[in-house]
């Protein structure tokens, strides 16, 4: 459907990759991954046509239309949600203007004979052709039925663009594009504003649709659920492996052995040549053996390994004071904006050495209760913190808090007390902050390099409550491994707001479930929370049949 060809990208000297080729065909869905930096976005950016490459080509057919969200967007102001997801439509609505318009000027012409009578016939006969294949009938309950897949109330539609934040806009920009039915979906970190309820109505989605999708995500679960093919690019070329990402870990560890090998041998054979080479070199008789040699390296072509990412650092948290029994407890606890109620009489009580997850759709009050507990937002109810309760806190804004004006390096070197002082460099490393990273000012870094300097700086304070806001919407797959074994060694109280399947999987033991202003309390981890959430559903769905 789609092919690459010889494509390259180079900027400012650097090579991103050289001489890519691949094909995209009906129904791949494919994982594009590599460590940050590898060029991924940047790929998916030529793929959607909105980046040129340096040399090479994309050709993409006529009658294929591609869609594409990028990672940062903005929804224009001045529609409600209802009407901006509906623009997914504006081009039919165009097109049924423009054979109105066609069908009114056939029937004032009288040039009935004329070549341009007759092209223009076969233009309204072939765009009508087009329009009425379209089923337009049902594009308001599909727009409907999209939005409340993407965790949008009813009572949402009919509210204005403006008042949501950068997450929920994002959600709109993708029910255009589902709404689209693009032939080709190109998707940056789709699940990064999403609830776990709208990343499962997400998967389903995909992979009923039976398009062709091309994927860029951090979330593991959701990559393995939807995805039947990985591409990973590294140092500036790709490998297609035609299976999912688990099993692509699998073959890459397998691969990087055999080029290991190959490349410890040739290694060998080089030294005894040049040993030989060394030898003989004076010598009459050897003369001949010693220059095919010399020309056997020059010609030899180097075994090169993948890069390995060495940076699998064991992080650990210092050793945490000891709290109270109970670090939180919360009795009729509740939270309203005027007549806006976020939850109600929220009983709970935290113990010293808890993991628990606040889970929920977006706007449910999780972040307004992490608030409460950090003492930010007054409210109903009373919330008491236990005997020496010091909190280490990750917001969802926390990269926005860092000074602009230090380097990396002097961000964390601030905080860093003790033993750790002299690991640093280590650590900066773990959090892909190596080498000239480490100089950078905090000014010039991305998003997701913010949010991991943040939460190096979180590393190094002796806290026995961690309280973390979404703390793996930029964190790449290792470095979330890495944060979430330092989390399960971790000897203090824990919550966490997060959506991430995988990451919450095997961490937390007690699950907070948020929603209908409620706060209900599960004793399980994360996979049984959502087995009797969909036990729940099904019986909703039988009631109501």
């Amino acid at each position: 459907m789609i092919s690459v060809e010889g494509l390259a990208v180079e900027f400012g000297g650097t090579t991103l990759f050289s001489d890519i080729s691949f094909q995209i065909n009906e129904k791949d869905r494919i994982a594009l991954m590599g460590k940050n930096g590898a060029g991924k976005s940047t790929l998916l950016k030529i793929l959607a046509g909105v980046r040129q490459p340096t040399r090479g080509h994309v050709g993409v057919p006529k009658d294929c239309t591609v869609a594409y969200l990028p990672q940062h967007l903005m929804t224009e102001d001045g529609r409600t949600v209802f009407e901006e997801a509906s623009q997914a439509f504006a081009h039919l609505h165009e097109m049924e203007a423009e054979i109105n318009r066609l069908n009114e000027e056939l029937t004032t012409r009288t040039d009935y004979e004329s070549d341009d009578y007759m092209a223009l016939i076969e233009r309204v006969a072939s765009m009508s052709e087009k329009f009425y294949a379209i089923d337009l009938t049902h594009f308001e309950e599909d727009v409907e039925k999209t939005l409340l897949g993407l965790g949008f109330e009813r009572t949402d539609f009919a509210r204005p663009t403006s008042d949501f934040s950068g997450g929920w806009r994002m959600r709109i920009e993708l029910a255009k594009l589902l709404l689209q039915n693009p032939d080709v979906l190109l998707l940056d970190e789709p699940t990064n504003h999403l609830d776990i309820e709208s990343i499962q109505w997400l998967e389903d989605f995909l992979i009923n649709s039976g398009k062709a999708v091309i994927v860029i995500s951090h979330d593991r679960k959701f990559v393995d659920n939807i995805t039947t093919r990985t591409i990973e690019v590294t140092m500036g070329r790709i490998y297609d492996y035609k299976v999912n990402y688990s099993h692509y870990l699998e073959l890459r560890k397998e691969r990087r052995e055999q080029q290991m090998k190959q490349y410890e041998e040739q290694q060998k054979m080089i030294q005894e040549t040049k040993d030989f080479i060394e030898r003989f070199k004076g010598t009459y008789s050897k003369t001949l053996q010693v220059q095919s040699r010399v020309k056997m390296l020059e010609k030899l072509e180097l075994v090169e390994v993948d890069e390995e990412d060495t940076s699998a650092l064991r992080l650990k948290f210092p050793p945490s004071p000891r709290s109270g029994s109970y670090p939180v407890i919360m009795e009729g606890v509740g939270k309203a904006y005027g007549d806006h109620v976020v939850f109600r009489n929220a009983t709970l009580t935290v113990e010293r050495g808890d993991k628990v997850a606040f889970v929920g759709r977006n706007g449910e009050g999780k972040s307004t209760l992490v608030k409460c507990i950090m003492g930010e937002l007054e409210h109903e109810g009373t919330l008491t913190l236990g005997h020496n309760v010091q909190i280490g806190y990750f917001a969802q804004n926390q990269a926005s808090l860092l000074d602009e004006n230090l380097t990396v390096f002097q961000t964390i070197d601030d905080v860093a007390k003790g033993e750790i002082r002299n690991k640093i460099r280590d650590l900066l490393g773990a959090f892909m902050f190596g080498g000239e990273e480490s100089t950078k000012k905090v000014k010039v870094l991305s998003g997701g390099e913010r949010t991991r300097l943040a939460m190096i700086k979180l590393l190094l304070e002796p806290v026995n409550l961690l309280i973390l806001d979404e703390p793996t919407n930029h964190l790449d797959m290792k470095t979330k491994d890495i944060l979430k074994q330092a989390l399960m060694d971790f000897d203090g109280t824990l919550i966490v707001v997060s959506h991430d399947r995988d990451f919450l999987d095997g961490l937390v033991t007690k699950v907070y479930e948020f929603g209908h202003q409620r706060v209900r309390e599960h004793l399980c981890g994360i996979y049984e929370f959502l087995e009797t959430k969909k036990m729940e559903n099904l019986q909703e769905l039988e009631k109501k049949a």
